[in-house]
Formats: C-alpha cells, sequence, structure tokens
C-alpha cells in the first residue's frame, strides 16, 4: 500500500513538473523582428558602391595629427557627457545581474525567541499552570515564481537591451565627441590662417600708405587719397583682434570639451598642410544599422520594449508562487536545537490569478504595446536621420571641392591685381581706389578660402561620424 501511494504522488509530481517546464516554455508574445526599414540600394552623391567604409577606420588612424590625437584621446578620457554615458552602462550593468538571478529562488533566513510572562489578573494568568511561555524559532525561507508564459524570460530580455541601449549610448557619445574635438581643431587651424592672411595684409595696407603718403610729399596724390588709405589700413587692423578673440574662444571650447578648463591649445600643424582624401567609402546604406552606435541604441530600445509587452503581457495570466521553510523551533530554550523533535517543515503552492486589477494590467499591456511602436517610430527616425546625414556630408564634400578650385583660381587672379593696381598707381595709370579695391578683394578671397578648406575638413569629419565612425 505504501508503495502504490509512493508511486501516485511520484506520478503526480512528475505531472506537475512537466506541466511547469511546458508552461515556462510559453511566450504570450512574439519574439522581436526588425522592422522593414525600406533602405536605399547606395546613399545619393556616393560615386560608387562598395561594403567598405570610413567608419571601420580606428579614430587613431584617421586623424593623424599628434595634436589632434591627444586632444580626443583627453576628450575620451575626461569629457563629462562621456563620462555621465560610461555610468549609465555601470548602472544598467547592476540591473542586468540583478536580471540573470530573477530565476533563482529567493531565500530568507530567519531566527527570533519571544518570552511572555502573563499578568495574575488575566485570563491566561488565571487558567493556565504556568505563568509563561517561551517560543524560540530558527527557519529558512525560500520562494520561487515559476517562470511561466514567458515573463521573467523576457524581463531577462528587457534588461540585457537597456544593457546594450546604454552601452550603444555611450559608443555614440563618444562619436559625437571625437566629432566635435576634430571640428574645433580644424577651426582653430582656419583662425590661425586667417590671423596670418589679416596680419599679411596689414603689411601690404601699411606699404600703400606710405607710398601715398609720399606720393603727396611729391604733389601726385591728395589728403583725401591718404585719408582712403588710412581706412581701408584700418578696416584689415579691426580683423586681427576679432580673430584673435575667435582663436581663444575656440580654445576654450576645445579645453571644456576635452573635461579641461580654458586655456592655449598647443599646435604646430597649419591648414595647408592637412590634405583631404581624394575617395571616401561610406558603405551600403544598409549597414548603418549595425555601424552607428545611436541606430543600434535605438534598435535596442526596440527590442527593450518588446520585451517590455511580453512582461505586461504574462502579468494578466496566472502567476504560480512556490514557498517552502524549515528549522528548528521549541517552547524552551534547552529543547530549541533538540534533533528530531524540534524539526519542522512546510512547502505550499499558490495560483493567483488577476480579477479585480484585471483593467489596470490591461492598460499597462496597451502602454506597453504603444511604447514599442513609439521606440519603432524614434528607430526608423534614427535610420532616415543617419542615412540623411551622410548624403549631406557627401554633397559638402563634393561642392566644397569644387569651391576651393573656383576659389583658387580668384585668390591667384586677385594677388595679380594688385601688384598690377601698384605698378599701375606708382605710373600714375591707376587711382589709389584701385590699389584699395584689388587689396580688399583678395583679403576677402583669401580668408573665404581658409574657411572653404576647413570647411571641407569638416564635412569630412562628420561623413566620418555620420557613417558611424570614431567609436573604435
Amino acid at each position: 500500500m505504501f508503495k502504490m501511494n509512493t508511486k501516485k504522488y511520484t506520478g503526480y509530481f512528475t505531472l506537475v513538473l512537466s506541466a511547469l517546464i511546458v508552461l515556462a516554455a510559453c511566450k504570450v508574445t512574439k519574439d522581436y523582428k526588425r522592422p522593414d526599414l525600406n533602405l536605399p540600394e547606395q546613399y545619393r552623391g556616393a560615386t560608387f558602391s562598395d561594403t567598405s567604409s570610413v567608419a571601420d577606420i580606428e579614430w587613431k588612424t584617421f586623424f593623424t595629427e599628434p595634436a589632434l590625437q591627444a586632444l580626443i584621446q583627453k576628450g575620451i578620457e575626461h569629457n563629462s557627457d562621456l563620462l555621465t554615458a560610461i555610468k549609465n552602462i555601470e548602472i544598467s550593468d547592476q540591473q542586468l545581474k540583478q536580471a540573470k538571478v530573477s530565476w533563482t529562488p529567493q531565500v530568507n533566513a530567519q531566527a527570533s525567541g519571544q518570552y511572555n510572562r502573563f499578568s495574575k489578573n488575566t485570563f491566561n494568568g488565571l487558567f493556565l499552570t504556568q505563568n509563561h511561555l517561551e517560543d524560540y524559532l530558527a527557519q529558512i525561507n525560500v520562494t520561487w515564481e515559476a517562470g511561466i508564459w514567458g515573463k521573467i524570460k523576457r524581463q531577462k530580455e528587457a534588461a540585457l537591451d537597456q544593457y546594450l541601449q546604454t552601452y550603444e549610448a555611450k559608443e555614440a557619445v563618444q562619436t559625437q565627441v571625437v566629432s566635435n574635438i576634430a571640428k574645433g581643431f580644424y577651426n582653430l587651424l582656419m583662425l590661425d590662417k586667417q590671423l596670418g592672411i589679416a596680419k599679411t595684409s596689414l603689411l601690404l595696407s601699411d606699404s600703400t600708405l606710405r607710398f601715398t603718403r609720399l606720393l603727396k610729399d611729391a604733389g601726385n596724390a591728395s589728403q583725401l587719397s591718404i585719408d582712403q588709405t588710412l581706412a581701408q589700413r584700418q578696416s584689415v587692423a579691426n580683423l586681427i583682434p576679432q580673430i584673435e578673440q575667435g582663436i581663444q574662444l575656440q580654445e576654450n571650447a576645445l579645453q571644456l570639451l576635452t573635461g579641461q578648463y580654458p586655456g592655449e591649445i598647443a599646435r604646430s600643424i597649419q591648414l595647408t598642410n592637412i590634405t583631404v582624401p581624394a575617395s571616401l567609402p561610406v558603405g551600403l546604406p544598409a549597414s548603418i544599422v549595425s555601424r552607428r552606435p545611436d541606430v543600434k541604441s535605438a534598435e535596442s530600445a526596440v527590442m527593450a520594449a518588446n520585451a517590455e509587452v511580453g512582461v505586461a503581457a504574462a502579468n494578466m495570466y496566472p502567476q504560480l508562487t512556490i514557498t517552502a521553510g524549515g528549522g528548528v523551533e521549541a517552547m524552551k530554550f534547552s529543547n530549541w536545537f533538540t534533533m528530531p523533535g524540534s524539526l519542522f517543515g512546510i512547502v505550499t503552492g499558490a495560483v493567483a490569478q488577476p480579477i479585480f486589477n484585471r483593467r489596470q494590467l490591461k492598460t499597462r499591456f496597451e502602454v506597453a504595446k504603444l511604447k514599442r511602436e513609439q521606440s519603432v517610430i524614434a528607430f526608423r527616425q534614427s535610420v532616415l536621420g543617419a542615412v540623411g546625414e551622410v548624403a549631406d556630408a557627401l554633397v559638402q564634400i563634393d561642392k566644397l571641392k569644387q569651391q576651393e578650385q573656383v576659389t583658387n583660381v580668384q585668390v591667384t587672379a586677385l594677388h595679380d591685381a594688385i601688384s598690377h593696381s601698384l605698378l599701375m598707381y606708382k605710373s600714375d595709370m591707376a587711382t589709389y581706389l584701385d590699389v584699395i579695391t584689388a587689396q580688399s578683394n583678395a583679403l576677402q578671397a583669401d580668408l573665404s578660402l581658409a574657411t572653404i578648406r576647413s570647411n571641407t575638413l569638416i564635412a569630412v569629419v562628420e561623413l566620418y561620424r555620420s557613417a558611424g565612425g570614431g567609436w573604435k
């Protein structure tokens, strides 16, 4: 008879365990599937299609200037936004560790002792044979929630996806930091170039002013010509403090980007010494999802939102909780740990089905689905923006190169015009206005050429960032 009961209970246990295993494998929502992005076959403005991309190049290889490399390295180590992003990763990592142990039961230990002395004027004091009661307890309780309907699995997925989201967000911040430092450095070189142009132009204006005064002394020029030449000279002189102000402000901005107090930036290279690569492969739009960190972060947000939908759906189904406890208990301290008389144990199982709060759970489920849809929209927008930024950078580089070619010819012609106007002025075949106009036009063309060169380098940096480069 005893053997039959054992087999019967063993069969029940096996049946329940099998049912739990089956239910644990059940999922009330679908696994994540990447939304259809309808990506184009190639970027607008790309001269050729290739799977290679500048984004695959490490930033130390892409930026070869030692001073710039030092600035970027300092920025990666000390930039406040980047340090904050790293802390977000650490927070998410702790949450992920917690989620990984969701399957394990909760174990609590408890030890207590109670001594209760009764008053003589109470019921217990009058009728009990002893005037006090003792109770000593030491136990361990184990509580385990069965991971049915895929709830715990989805919770782990959500935690992992949130961790990946913060990790990719940190990489995205790094690409932005690297990009901003490089852009600021090239802008600084442009200001250096413009300062040199302004100083050279000032020397030329001084020379023209001296010659005009000599002509006036000889009776071949008027005071008006001197006044106009002086005014032109002062206009050039006024550029110098403006450019010097821009240099110091840009240096301060770069120092702040690298987590330092405002100060001077060491540099030895000139703007004209930096060359733009003849070709810059950007890969195919289909690869932007796997290359660009902010896009990957946005997709991780979609995956986390999808997992949260699964958790919200599972909460509407019955939850099975199993609790077990055991220990020693005695009403006398001397018998507390007497074995086996003081031993006790208990095992309970509970199935909870939400009824009155089901509307609340249904609301959470519907909100979770709406949040998932929001994350999908944000993901698609991030992809759309990334493809657009690459296309914009490509067209900027192309058109800026064309502008630089035209401006180079213009600069050469205007500097020749200065020489010709001075010779003609000395020969009394041109007026001082011709000389001033030629110098002014040449100055503006020189400044414009420096700006175009700087903008071209900045566009290259933007292409590198928008394609997903800078985090390696």
